[in-house]
């Protein structure tokens, strides 16, 4: 089947987050949006039937899923990632953000360290601070163009906040590492020694570029089950955030039990009738779709990538492994963060995301999403070549 990714649909005065509340978010309302994680395609035909089909039968009533649904997830899985998946491992969540806000509680008091790798999905501290948790923070190490971990300071700041709990962003949300199974297995080992729990969000685990494996961090070894919380949905890979539906692995039954009480005291019971029938057409159907979908990102991403070196060389490209998110070194503008933004917002009149927020490490870059047209990835740039061309001052 072809699949017109080209086409230009307009999301305006849809309640989109990404295009209706720019004057909300303190944003100018002319603004080009490629910020939030969202892509501007239509979910997989086979999605919009399941969903038709589900609103044409027009009674919306408390629903639970099948072995249907499991299946499906197992079946995607297992021929992804060979990765044996048992159906009383699953837990159904509203969000993976909802999912690591109740694990920092199930598994974590208040005053409990809990580890993350700045820059990094910036929900991460603010969900470990709402929690009223100690932040602890193994910066990723920036050098030669690409990003590595620091297992020797990770390990020193395990021993000395005892932290509990670490946050492992896999593939790497805005760096775009796929983190290498050598890595996966040295960061496991300091974990199991020292008894850390690893809630692993994997969400943008189907986004990996020609030459780069995703490797879930729960299968790599027996004895990594045990400590994982693996948290997967399918709102980045078929874009369907909007439908609220995430799907949490937990083999150990203990963290599994403390995970499910902590949901209760929520007050959250099932998840929404929509995302469970949206999510199991897409793992049972969204397969060609979405590696069309890579196909055309990859060739997004070229496109970028031969922009910015003909057209923006002081704009470095960090070369991204996986994910539809890019991460752009700015710092050779020599602007202050204050400046960088005036430039994207005021003189590009592009919505991107700051560096910034995704920690200090994250300052004088810029995040961009190429989930979206050709033709609005090209208008981005442009933009933001006239806004350089007419100086930065």
């Amino acid at each position: 089947m072809d699949y017109n990714f080209d086409e230009i649909i307009d999301r305006r005065n849809t309640n989109s987050l990404k295009y209706d509340f720019a004057a909300e978010r303190g944003m100018p309302a002319d603004l080009l949006p490629l910020w939030v994680a969202d892509m501007d395609f239509q979910a997989p035909p086979e999605v919009l039937e399941a969903l038709r089909s589900a609103s044409r039968h027009g009674i919306f009533g408390y629903s639970e899923s099948k072995e249907a649904y499991f299946h499906a997830l197992a079946a995607w899985y297992e021929r992804h990632f060979h990765w044996e998946l048992r159906p009383e491992w699953l837990v159904k969540t509203p969000g993976v953000v909802y999912a690591i806000a109740t694990a920092i509680r199930a598994y974590t008091s208040p005053g409990d360290s809990v580890l993350i790798q700045q820059p990094v999905y910036y929900p991460f501290s603010q969900t470990i601070r709402v929690n009223e948790r100690k932040l602890v923070n193994n910066p990723l190490v920036y050098e030669n163009g690409t990003y590595r971990m620091d297992l020797e300071d990770f390990e020193q700041k395990v021993v000395e906040h005892g932290v509990k709990l670490f946050l492992l962003c896999s593939p790497h949300n805005p760096v775009g590492r796929v983190w290498r199974r050598e890595e996966l297995l040295a960061l496991g080992a300091v974990c199991v020694r020292h008894q850390v729990l690893v809630v692993a969000d994997e969400i943008h685990a189907d986004f990996t570029y020609p030459g780069f494996t995703h490797h879930v961090f729960a299968n790599l070894h027996p004895s990594f089950r045990d400590l994982a919380i693996t948290c997967t949905a399918p709102s980045k890979t078929f874009n369907l955030a909007g439908l609220q539906i995430s799907n949490i692995f937990i083999s150990n039954r203990e963290l599994r039990t403390r995970f499910v009480r902590e949901i209760h005291r929520s007050g959250f019971s099932q998840v929404g009738t929509m995302g469970l029938v949206a999510c199991q057409a897409a793992y049972a159907h969204g397969g060609p779709w979405l590696e069309a979908l890579k196909s055309y990102l990859a060739d997004n991403l070229s496109f970028l990538r031969e922009f910015l070196k003909e057209r923006l060389p002081q704009i470095e490209l960090v070369e991204p492994e996986g994910t539809y998110l890019v991460w752009l070194d700015c710092r050779k503008l020599g602007l202050s963060e204050e400046q960088l933004q005036d430039l994207i917002v005021h003189k590009a009149k592009l919505w991107l995301d700051s560096g910034a927020i995704f920690g200090p490490e994250g300052e004088g870059f810029q995040r961009i999403n190429i989930a979206c047209p050709r033709k609005v990835l090209e208008q981005a740039l442009e933009q933001l070549s006239q806004a350089l061309d007419g100086g930065v001052a």
